[in-house]
């Protein structure tokens, strides 16, 4: 089994692509040890020393580490954790009734007008933003629209979480993007 891995505009972050599937379709985050309980593979990532976070895509992983830890020390660890849990054949997910994909979408249900922006800024992140984003190891997901305000809200995943460069992602493509689409728009923000 040969796996790549590839850098991401995070540099705290990197991709790793065991060349399948992940999850196939949908994605998990998992933000501590705790969380991963729901998954052998993230349960196994979070064993190593200084790993921080792990996001798991549809054909790839994404390992977040600590601020001393260094690459070269931690890498051959996680391809090492990579490695065994697919040759080993353990699911990805320990619960196979899980749903695959956390939106971390609010709870709201909007009508009219609102109803149809929300449904037209979801169709532009699905289409434009989320494919983008997934190529860097991260995911953007749609939380909320103030329709009153005009701001969007979105939930940064992955490589994206934590990225220096995640405010200018939000700002100069993400939110122009929306805006030249969605004249409703004035802004994005991200939900922490």
């Amino acid at each position: 089994m040969f796996i790549q891995t590839e850098s991401t505009p995070n540099p705290r972050t990197l991709k790793f692509l065991p060349g399948r599937d992940v999850l196939g379709r949908g994605s998990r985050e998992f933000v501590d040890a705790d969380a991963a309980l729901a998954s052998p593979l993230a349960r196994a990532l979070f064993d190593i020393d200084g790993v921080e976070r792990v996001y798991l895509g549809a054909d790839f992983i994404t390992v977040t580490k600590s601020e001393g830890v260094e690459w070269p020390h931690l890498k051959p660890h996680v391809l090492a954790a990579v490695m065994d849990h697919f040759t080993s054949g353990r699911p990805v997910l320990g619960d196979s009734s899980a749903p695959a994909d956390e939106t971390d979408e609010a709870d709201i249900v909007y009508e009219g007008e609102a109803a149809n922006i929300v449904k037209e800024l979801k169709d532009i992140i699905e289409a434009r933003v989320r494919p983008a984003v997934a190529r860097d190891g991260g995911d953007i997901t749609f939380h909320s629209w103030d329709h009153e305000q005009g701001i969007v809200r979105l939930n940064m995943r992955g490589a994206c979480a934590g990225c220096p460069s995640s405010t200018r992602t939000l700002k100069q493509g993400i939110e122009n993007m929306l805006r030249h689409y969605v004249p409703e728009v004035n802004a994005v923000e991200q939900v922490v």
